[in-house]
């Protein structure tokens, strides 16, 4: 597992003040949206094949994944419970379809291979 990401005691880029990070994303979102503007200008008949992150053929080089880890989930106890009736619920169509489907796939196996042996239970009871 990778930790070369910042985190936020290390001193690293998200560890300014607010009102600094709101300025600094809002340059970085004004230099994007005038690199945007710039980029639109230029488009030719290729539609940005020959913009930077692109190889010969055309196609944009994906960013490598950053590794991560859920450890917490924060969810309050009765909307997970609703979300579980509700699911049960839901469930209820879905288990007389497939019961019905399986009804329907062992009927046809029965007509087509008439040779197989049927179980039956058989229940006597002494007079």
């Amino acid at each position: 597992m990778s930790t070369d990401f910042l985190l936020t005691a290390d001193d690293g880029a998200d560890d300014l003040p607010r009102t600094l990070r709101r300025e600094r994303d809002a340059r970085l979102q004004e230099a994007r949206e005038r690199e945007a503007r710039e980029r639109a200008g230029t488009l030719t008949h290729d539609f940005g094949a020959s913009d930077a992150g692109y190889g010969a053929q055309g196609l944009r080089h994906a960013p490598e994944p950053v590794a991560a880890a859920v450890t917490r989930f924060d969810v309050p106890f009765f909307r997970l419970m609703f979300f579980f009736i509700k699911a049960v619920f839901a469930a209820i169509p879905a288990l007389f379809i497939l019961g019905v489907l399986l009804w329907l796939a062992g009927d046809m196996l029965q007509m087509l291979f008439p040779w197989l042996i049927k179980t039956q239970i058989l229940i006597q009871f002494p007079n």
